[in-house]
């Protein structure tokens, strides 16, 4: 019988799906997200925000312990791994990104494997069970954000992740709980009352902790519920409930299982090139081809001398505007400061967000000449906003170049070749090459993969030599 609420309906759902519902799509787009999560979380823990974090979270201990990525003698309790692996996926703001506006993959991620290693060795999670958890955990946020117009557009008030991250992060481990309808509505209350952070956190060390909170705030929600701890059983249905974070929510039943239509299916995520703001990327290729005009014109040589003003024409996202930012964070949530980085070097990376380039002469007097613009017509969201870059040389004549779609968003996905070039130069910073390889093999046949636990051994940097009898197929 389907449910008469809709948190019903969507307990129903989390506890109905099954392996056989995953099509090849969602299959392989889902790949693509775990692979590139996972370099974006390795990459991460050299960061300051990470270590810091990892330092906190070494005051609890617990017979049961997850894997920290990159650490191969150091491990924490589920929840903590959750929450460290989480804020390092985060910490460079480098994760994808979904439409309606989210960072899908890291709140959902790093709580399925760290839960995954908290059962009993004989009770074996395969990597299809690992797929099948994540897929509804991401399958949930995107649910959750078409029940509002306003989550269609860049966020103003509070963080995306923090809400519907942490419900999906809830839902992936009550799929991999097996629990009841009854325990999966309860995960989604609970998960509920840990939700939302203010988007003033944006370009701080803070918001890496949205996601890692997410994470463990999920995992924790399922924990409470698989233990019988109630909520409200319509937590979906009321303004009240998730609804008091949106000013137009208006709840939808899921369809039915039969011939389950994933959200995945239809929507692709984003896969950023380099480690910013997901609006930024718009401003990178514009202002690149816009240096590649300068360039061409003046004899292979950049005539910073002449330019006297740039232009960005771009939407209103004040938390991106940033006319001088001082540190990493706010330089990667800064319009301005992508785009002087892009016409200094022609491209973007993750050294562009190093302390020596942030502060370097030249392009503090590239940013001191850029206004920005908030055409009508470019509308904050990531599905429409374009981005338009005009140099003006002294003698008066503009140079420009717009951007509609970038390299790496869901209408231009990255080629196989280059995302594996991405993971490969994240993770192999952190690991060596045999566990970097590891994981690209594992994610890639994760769908036939008997133990998920080899995931979480590579992940610690053991090699695959230790792995022989581990790494087996279906």
């Amino acid at each position: 019988m389907w449910a008469k609420t809709i948190t019903g309906n969507f307990a129903n759902v989390i506890h109905g799906l099954n392996a056989n519902h995953l099509t090849d799509q969602v299959i392989q787009r889902s790949k693509r997200m775990i692979l590139d999560t996972l370099g974006v979380g390795l990459l991460g823990t050299s960061t300051e925000v990470c270590h810091k974090v990892t330092q906190y979270s070494k005051i609890y201990s617990s017979d049961i312990s997850s894997t920290i990525w990159g650490h191969l003698d150091f491990r924490l309790p589920p929840l903590y791994a959750a929450f460290v692996n989480g804020v390092a996926v985060h910490s460079m703001d480098f994760d994808d990104t979904w439409h309606p506006a989210t960072h899908p993959s890291g709140a959902v991620l790093p709580a399925v494997i760290a839960l995954s290693e908290a059962f009993p060795q004989k009770k074996k999670i395969s990597g299809l069970d690992l797929l099948l958890a994540f897929n509804v955990g991401i399958e949930v946020q995107g649910r959750l954000l078409r029940f509002s117009s306003e989550a269609r557009n860049i966020p103003k008030r509070f963080h995306p992740p923090t809400v519907v991250g942490t419900m999906g992060s809830a839902a992936a481990c009550a799929k991999l709980l097996a629990l009841d309808q009854l325990k999966c509505k309860n995960a989604l209350a609970i998960a509920a009352s840990y939700a939302g952070a203010p988007l003033a956190n944006a370009a701080t060390q803070t918001k890496p902790l949205h996601v890692g909170n997410a994470a463990k705030h999920g995992l924790e929600a399922a924990c409470l519920a698989s233990q019988g701890l109630q909520g409200n059983k319509q937590i979906l249905d009321m303004e009240s409930g998730i609804g008091a974070f949106y000013t137009d929510y208006n709840p939808q039943a899921l369809p039915t299982l039969q011939s389950y239509p994933w959200l995945l299916d239809q929507q692709d995520v984003a896969i950023k090139r380099f480690p910013a703001h997901l609006g930024t990327h718009w401003v990178a290729d514009a202002a690149s081809s816009v240096r590649r005009k300068l360039v061409e014109s003046n004899d292979n040589f950049l005539p910073l001398d002449k330019i006297e003003k740039v232009i960005l024409k771009v939407p209103e996202v004040k938390y991106v505007n940033r006319p001088s930012p001082t540190s990493e964070h706010e330089a990667r949530h800064s319009f301005q400061f992508v785009a002087c980085s892009a016409l200094l070097d022609g491209s973007m990376s993750v050294q562009s967000f190093t302390s020596e380039n942030i502060h370097r002469p030249a392009l503090r007097e590239l940013l001191s000449k850029t206004q920005l613009e908030h055409p009508t017509d470019n509308t904050p969201s990531f599905e429409s906003l374009y981005c338009e870059v005009s140099v003006t040389l002294q003698d008066g004549n503009p140079i420009s170049d717009r951007c509609d779609t970038f390299y790496g968003h869901w209408r231009k996905p990255l080629k196989k070749e280059d995302l594996e070039k991405k993971f490969q130069s994240n993770a192999s910073s952190i690991l060596p090459a045999e566990a970097t390889e590891g994981i690209l093999e594992t994610v890639y046949n994760l769908e036939k993969v008997e133990d998920c636990s080899v995931l979480s051994t590579f992940l610690s940097g053991q090699s695959a030599r230790a792995l022989s009898e581990k790494l087996r197929f279906l």
